[in-house]
C-alpha cells in the first residue's frame, strides 16, 4: 500500500516510492528505494523534499495518526507525458536558458549515479530515469536550442555524463520534428540517455585516451553497445526502443557500422536516430583526443556522410530540428556585420534570430542587437570560425540576453 508521509515522518526501513514535486527539488536520481541507513535519512531530510510515497508492502510503515490526509493511494500512475508540467512554462529565451543550465547540472549528477549504480550491478530500471527524460524534453519542447547549445559546451572531462544529457535532448528534438507521438518522444528520449551506459564496461584509460587507438582498444570500445544492453535488458519493463538504440546506435546504413554491420531497412527509425545524435554532439563536443568542431560545421559535414551513413530523410529532420546554423554559430551577413544566431525555427532554417555585435568594415564593435533575419532584408552570407576573428567569448553573447 502508498502512503503520502511527511518527509519528518520518514524512517530508515522504509520504501520511498517517489518524491512529491518536481524531479529537480530533490537529489536523488532515483525515485524508489529503501531508506538505509541514518546517513541516507539526513540526506533525505536536509534536501529540500516536503512529502513523499512510501509503500508499506516493501518497507517499514508510518503510525497511521502520522499519515497525511488523503494519504492511501492507489498503484503509482503511469509517467507523465514528454514535457509535461516539469517547470513552469517559460515566457522567454532567457529564462528557459537559466532553467536549462540548472537542468543540465543536476541531470550531470543523475547520470553519474546512473553509471555509478550500473557499474556496482544494479539494475538499471526505465521507470527512474523517465522524471529525467520528461524534465529534458519539457525544455526541450518550451525552447529547442537553449539545452542543446548549453549542453555542447561541456568540457572533455564531463564528456561521458553530459553526452547522454545531450543526445536525450537532441533525440526529443528530432522527435518532434519527425512528428512522433508523445509516448513515441518519450522512448526516443529515454533511448538518448541511456545509449552508452555500457561504456562502463570500457578501461577509463582507453575511453579517455588523448591518442588513436590501437586496434584492440578500438575492438574494446565496440563492445559497448552489447554491454549496454546488456544491462538494460536486466529491467523486464524497459521499453524496446531503449534496448535497440543502445545496441544499434554505431550501425550505419551502408552496413559499415557495429556491433551487427546491419544496413538500410535492417535498421531501425530509432536507431537511425541515435545514430545521427550520436555523432553530431560527440564532433560538436572537446573530446581527449581532438577539439570540438563548430556547430554550423558539424552540420556542413555531416551532410556529406547522408546515405551512406545516416538515413537522408532523417537526417533532413535533423537539421530542421537543429538548425543549418545552429545556436552559437558565427555567421557573416551580408550587411557587413558578424553576428551570432540566438534562435532559429524549422521553417526559416536561413533566416534565424540573431545577434549582431561587429562591423566587417571598421573592424571594431558594435552595440549589441537582436534581430530576426526573417523580418528584415539582411541574411546570411556565410558562416565564420570565432578564432579567425579572434574570438575568445564567443558564447557570453548568445548565452546572455533575449
Amino acid at each position: 500500500m502508498r502512503k503520502r508521509i511527511a518527509i519528518e515522518d520518514l524512517r530508515v526501513g522504509m520504501y520511498l516510492d517517489e518524491f512529491v514535486g518536481s524531479w529537480l527539488d530533490h537529489p536523488f536520481w532515483r525515485a524508489r528505494f529503501r531508506v538505509e541507513d541514518a546517513a541516507q535519512l539526513q540526506r533525505l531530510r536536509t534536501s529540500g523534499v516536503q512529502e513523499v510515497w512510501i509503500d508499506t508492502a516493501r518497507g517499514t510503515d508510518v503510525a497511521a495518526a502520522r499519515a497525511l490526509p488523503t494519504a492511501v493511494a492507489p498503484p503509482a500512475p503511469p509517467a507523465t507525458p514528454a514535457g509535461a508540467a516539469i517547470a513552469p512554462r517559460a515566457t522567454t529565451r532567457a529564462e528557459e536558458m537559466r532553467h536549462a543550465a540548472r537542468l543540465i547540472s543536476k541531470a550531470e549528477a543523475a547520470v553519474q549515479a546512473m553509471f555509478a549504480d550500473a557499474r556496482m550491478g544494479r539494475t538499471i530500471e526505465a521507470r527512474d530515469a523517465l522524471p529525467l527524460v520528461e524534465a529534458i524534453s519539457g525544455s526541450v519542447d518550451r525552447h529547442p536550442g537553449a539545452l542543446t547549445s548549453l549542453v555542447r559546451l561541456k568540457t572533455k572531462d564531463r564528456y561521458t555524463f553530459l553526452h547522454s544529457v545531450a543526445v536525450c535532448a537532441l533525440m526529443v528534438a528530432l522527435g518532434r520534428q519527425l512528428g512522433l507521438s508523445d509516448d513515441e518522444v518519450r522512448d526516443a528520449g529515454l533511448a538518448g540517455l541511456l545509449h552508452d551506459i555500457g561504456k562502463i564496461a570500457i578501461p577509463p584509460e582507453v575511453l579517455n585516451k588523448p591518442g588513436a587507438l590501437t586496434a584492440e582498444e578500438f575492438r574494446s570500445v565496440t563492445t559497448h553497445p552489447q554491454a549496454g544492453y546488456d544491462i538494460l535488458v536486466g529491467d523486464s519493463n524497459m521499453c524496446g526502443v531503449a534496448l535497440d538504440v543502445c545496441l544499434h546506435h554505431h550501425e550505419r546504413m551502408d552496413g559499415t557500422g557495429y556491433p551487427h554491420k546491419l544496413a538500410g531497412d535492417g535498421i531501425s527509425l530509432f536507431a537511425r536516430m541515435g545514430a545521427i545524435c550520436d555523432v553530431y554532439d560527440a564532433i560538436t563536443s572537446d573530446r581527449p583526443y581532438k577539439k570540438a568542431w563548430e556547430a554550423a560545421y558539424a552540420v556542413q559535414r555531416m551532410v556529406e556522410w547522408r546515405g551512406n551513413h545516416f538515413d537522408p530523410v532523417v537526417f533532413n529532420a535533423f537539421v530542421k530540428s537543429v538548425g543549418i546554423y545552429p545556436v552559437g554559430s558565427l555567421v557573416r551577413l551580408r550587411s557587413g556585420r558578424l553576428a551570432v544566431v540566438m534562435q532559429h525555427t524549422p521553417g526559416a532554417l536561413l533566416t534565424p534570430t540573431v545577434k549582431v555585435f561587429f562591423s566587417i568594415s571598421s573592424g571594431t564593435r558594435i552595440a549589441p542587437e537582436v534581430i530576426d533575419l526573417a523580418q528584415t532584408g539582411d541574411q546570411i552570407v556565410s558562416r565564420e570560425e570565432p578564432r579567425d576573428w579572434g574570438l575568445t567569448n564567443l558564447d557570453a553573447l548568445w548565452i546572455h540576453g533575449d
